[in-house]
């Protein structure tokens, strides 16, 4: 079936990666399933009994973040991302090369300041002891994970650079 998929260009083949991206394709997926049981309970608990589960909020905005960051290494892994290649697909190879790697840079850099700040973030919440405005869970239990799904995502950033300056992967548009 998935063979199918593929052949029809409804689906894409796992990128060819030193690291397999199965594990962020396969937690990406159980995030968005929990996101969606949760909205779905909510909806029917609305629904059924004019009640709400107003504190699964907090749950479901941890569960965007993690969706959003191990999406986010996939479509970087897979040369997916979203961009625009109207002026780069007329360059040639060489100027493509090198205006990848600088983006594919700037990128890094990016991840590198929601590492940093993130991280930031996480240890004053944590040295703080900040509670969340819902459950009053500590706060940092939910963003401790910004800045290590972004070391993930950089992660991939920095094996893009390195195949694109080596050659072994072709810019986009080739």
């Amino acid at each position: 079936m998935s063979s199918d998929l593929l052949e029809a260009g409804l689906a894409t083949a796992p990128p060819k990666t030193l690291v397999p991206v199965t594990v962020e394709r396969a937690l990406s997926a159980l995030a968005m399933a929990a996101l969606c049981v949760i909205t779905f309970a909510n909806v029917l608990a609305r629904y059924f009994t004019d009640y709400s589960f107003a504190f699964t909020e907090e749950y479901s905005i941890f569960l965007m973040v993690v969706m959003t960051l191990f999406g986010s290494a996939v479509a970087v892994a897979a040369d997916r991302h979203i961009r625009i290649t109207f002026l780069v697909e007329r360059l040639p190879r060489g100027a493509r090369r090198v205006t990848e790697t600088v983006a594919w840079t700037a990128t890094l850099v990016m991840f590198g300041f929601l590492i940093w700040y993130g991280g930031r973030l996480a240890y004053d919440h944590w040295r703080f002891e900040e509670t969340s405005p819902g459950l009053g869970n500590p706060q940092w239990i939910y963003t401790v994970w910004l800045p290590l799904l972004s070391v993930v995502v950089a992660l991939r950033v920095l094996g893009r650079i390195v195949r694109v300056v080596r050659g072994t992967d072709a810019p986009q548009g080739e």
